[in-house]
């Protein structure tokens, strides 16, 4: 298992309170040079850790999926959207129609998607560290730091820098 990985496993809880207070006083400095900072440091981390080594998310974070992702995914397994919705999906506690079971049941046993190519938007997005988006999702961050490995060194590196 990838050093990055491990490390966060020991050290995510510790940590969590401490990257929420990171983020608190991040959020006084949002500007496009800490979402420029955020996408230097995501592509550093995304070239040590690969998400195929983890899956955490893919595990433990149902994603939403909208109507464009119904109508696709459906389209692709050969599926009418409300067979696709009866099978797979169920309405979260913000309403929000989301994967219905954890692991996610396209979580292929080698961490692989089995719907890859036609996956939900919340999958494609995941982590919200790239794009220039880094200062959009500053608490999100702090929470996806418990979940994702590289968002936790993201927010380690960053703290360190600043």
């Amino acid at each position: 298992m990838n050093s990055l990985i491990e490390e966060w496993q020991k050290q995510k809880k510790n940590r969590q309170k401490a990257h929420k207070q990171f983020v608190k006083r991040l959020e006084k400095r949002k500007s496009k040079a800490l979402s420029k900072l955020g996408e230097e440091l995501h592509e550093n981390v995304f070239s040590e850790v690969s998400c195929l080594d983890c899956a955490n998310c893919c595990t433990s974070i149902p994603p939403m999926a909208s109507r464009a992702d119904i109508s696709r995914i459906a389209k692709h397994l050969g599926m009418s959207k409300k067979e696709f919705e009866i099978q797979y999906l169920k309405i979260d506690e913000d309403g929000d129609k989301v994967i219905n079971q954890t692991p996610c049941p396209f979580l292929q046993s080698d961490n692989a998607c089995l719907i890859y190519d036609v996956r939900p938007q919340a999958c494609r997005k995941y982590p919200h560290t790239d794009n220039y988006e880094f200062a959009q999702h500053l608490n999100l961050h702090a929470q996806n730091s418990f979940y994702c490995p590289a968002v936790f060194h993201i927010l380690e590196r960053m703290e360190n820098l600043t």
